[in-house]
């Protein structure tokens, strides 16, 4: 035992099937209890095929990311012991699951964190309302980080990324076209003054004036088929118009709403979005994933610190 306060770390996040066997049940989940019709899941299936044949390293990147977070809480500050649980919003373990596991061990103090920088109501607002309903259930005082989308590590390891992966076009960098993109959400959230927007554009602007970009635009991806109409425009329709307008011949990619290689960097965006330049004879590069980088598990580390010392100034 220790005499150190334990403090918890719920750490959200989209999750993924852990098997090709588990495609149908986790789309069921997303689509609220119904099935995926035999056409959708063998497209879902396909795609999940494509990109990690017949491995499947998907989910291992979160639990990485969330083994290093404790790790790093534990090094860099010695006073406290942190525990991390996983909190997932369509696979087990589910954010309920996580808060309960923190319950049975004993905790009382949390932090919650959601492996995304940038707020919505609709996204990370949505895990923040189920991790804190269990939590009231339990009596577990729980604090969360909202976003972080401007930490200072954070925009140092995009535009580190964005440098990087200019250095592979033959061309000079102002020749290249840099499109920041982000998982689209309905248009709806627009009518209700939703940060997420705008916050993209400030990471994205952030990451323009680091790197000396200036020949940029932002784009969205991964769009749900909804039948309503989503936030756009889509990274496929944006690749048409540069090549219609010849506006460039070279594209990067930077995917700053995503933090790990999962379906919607794999495939929709080093299959589907790379075929379709190809198509078109646009040179199409993407940077590299967040996933384990020291610069990123130190934002997390840092914002997680930080709400903890909030709760402790109130006390």
């Amino acid at each position: 035992m220790t005499d150190r306060p334990q403090i918890g770390v719920l750490v959200m996040s989209y999750g993924t099937p852990e098997s090709l066997e588990q495609v149908e049940a986790y789309y069921t989940h997303i689509r609220r209890g119904n099935p995926p019709s035999p056409e959708q899941l063998k497209d879902l299936t396909d795609r999940y095929e494509a990109i990690v044949g017949g491995v499947f390293p998907l989910r291992e990147n979160t639990n990485k990311q969330v083994q290093a977070l404790e790790d790093r809480l534990n090094e860099q500050y010695p006073d406290y012991e942190f525990r991390c649980y996983q909190g997932l919003k369509h696979a087990a373990p589910f954010i309920e699951d996580g808060v309960d596991s923190m319950a049975r061990d004993g905790l009382k103090q949390a932090v919650g964190v959601v492996l995304a920088p940038h707020y919505s109501v609709m996204s990370v607002g949505g895990y923040i309302k189920r991790a804190q309903e269990k939590a009231q259930e339990h009596g577990l005082d729980i604090r969360f980080v909202r976003s972080y989308h401007l930490h200072p590590q954070l925009i140092e390891a995009l535009a580190e990324r964005v440098t990087e992966a200019l250095r592979k076009f033959d061309a000079p960098s102002d020749k290249v076209k840099v499109i920041f993109t982000a998982h689209s959400l309905p248009e709806k959230i627009l009518e209700m003054r939703d940060p997420y927007p705008e916050q993209l554009l400030e990471t994205s602007r952030a990451i323009a004036s680091r790197t000396g970009v200036t020949n940029w635009e932002f784009g969205w991806q991964s769009a749900g088929q909804t039948g309503t109409p989503w936030l756009g425009p889509d990274i496929l329709d944006v690749l048409q118009r540069i090549r219609k307008e010849q506006e460039a011949q070279h594209v990067l990619v930077c995917p700053i709403g995503f933090v790990s290689d999962h379906l919607e960097v794999l495939y929709d965006l080093d299959i589907e979005a790379q075929k379709t330049a190809r198509e078109l004879g646009l040179h199409l590069e993407r940077t590299r994933s967040l996933n384990t980088d020291p610069l990123y598990i130190s934002t997390l580390s840092d914002v997680v610190y930080a709400e903890l010392q909030k709760a402790e100034e109130k006390q």
